[in-house]
């Protein structure tokens, strides 16, 4: 689909970076043991670094899901993100996935993360994004703790199949969860030949070739007149990071195909699409009237 640049002008996206270090990513979960963590050398600061001096260079703000455990060790950097204009947003403390730990659990990292980094930044946090997007078909109850924890938005949704995540029946756009009350901003999809496909960032973003997720991005904000919402990780701009042995051959290609080429096409994204915070895109006087859905377990693929 050929579209003139002045089409995108009116349409603004969501940049969103998920603060956490190499090491802690699912798919080495089976490889490093949490207690293992300090051990490792830790990159996260120096590559959040990084990806603040692009989009200084490019003047985009962004949303930083930021998990605690960096916040605890690193309060200068949650402090230097917030004090050059991006939001501030939760992800969690330690990284577990929402299907690993317990409602009370999750209760508590919620709300520790949430105190923590409103005293880092000194502003209130609203959004949250789960680990490995892992609110699903049987943990939809996050919501409700969400709202309770004083969130406002949750971004923990991909409307695709994948292997670690996943609810290809959940809506594609922003919508309040009926019972809850919270705006769930889903990362975004776009739909062909009947079925969802990712188009929101992350290791499609390094797999697929640009051209290709630059038309599916064009196609949601020209056709579909709709934001999306972009995300990637720190340690995505870092080549040189430790390789982890043991790691499956799958995991390995998902990790660390294409990491030299994520930085370049970051500068190519940002030139093509216009992208601010989180809050702004979303939360802003006049945003559209989201709908309000009921998501039934059963319907999404809860077993």
């Amino acid at each position: 689909m050929n579209v003139a640049p002045q089409q995108l002008e009116f349409i603004t996206n969501a940049m969103t970076v998920d603060v956490e270090d190499y090491f802690q990513v699912a798919a080495f979960e089976k490889c490093i043991r949490r207690e293992d963590w300090p051990h490792w050398p830790v990159r996260v600061e120096r590559n959040t670094r990084t990806v603040l001096e692009l989009f200084e260079r490019h003047g985009v703000h962004a949303t930083f899901f930021v998990l605690g455990w960096v916040a605890e060790r690193y309060p200068a950097l949650v402090r230097d993100i917030g004090s050059a204009g991006h939001e501030i947003a939760s992800h969690g403390f330690g990284h577990e996935r929402l299907t690993n730990i317990s409602r009370s659990e999750f209760r508590d990292s919620i709300t520790r993360t949430k105190l923590l980094l409103e005293d880092l930044a000194g502003t209130p946090v609203y959004g949250y994004r789960a680990p490995s997007y892992s609110i699903g078909p049987t943990t939809l109850w996050a919501h409700e703790e969400l709202r309770e924890a004083g969130y406002r938005y949750s971004s923990s949704i991909v409307p695709i199949h994948h292997d670690l995540y996943g609810m290809p029946a959940a809506p594609r756009f922003a919508f309040y969860v009926e019972d809850s009350g919270l705006l769930e901003i889903p990362v975004t999809t776009v739909r062909r030949w009947g079925h969802n496909w990712p188009c929101g960032g992350g290791g499609y973003f390094r797999l697929l070739p640009y051209a290709l997720f630059k038309r599916g991005l064009h196609r949601v904000n020209c056709h579909e007149q709709s934001s999306g919402v972009f995300y990637f990780h720190p340690w995505e701009v870092d080549p040189q990071q430790p390789r982890v042995p043991g790691v499956t051959l799958k995991n390995r290609v998902r990790h660390y195909l294409n990491l030299t080429r994520t930085a370049p096409r970051l500068e190519r994204l940002v030139r093509d699409f216009h992208f601010d915070r989180m809050d702004r895109v979303f939360l802003a006087p006049g945003h559209a009237d989201y709908p309000v859905v009921a998501l039934q377990a059963a319907e999404l693929g809860a077993h």
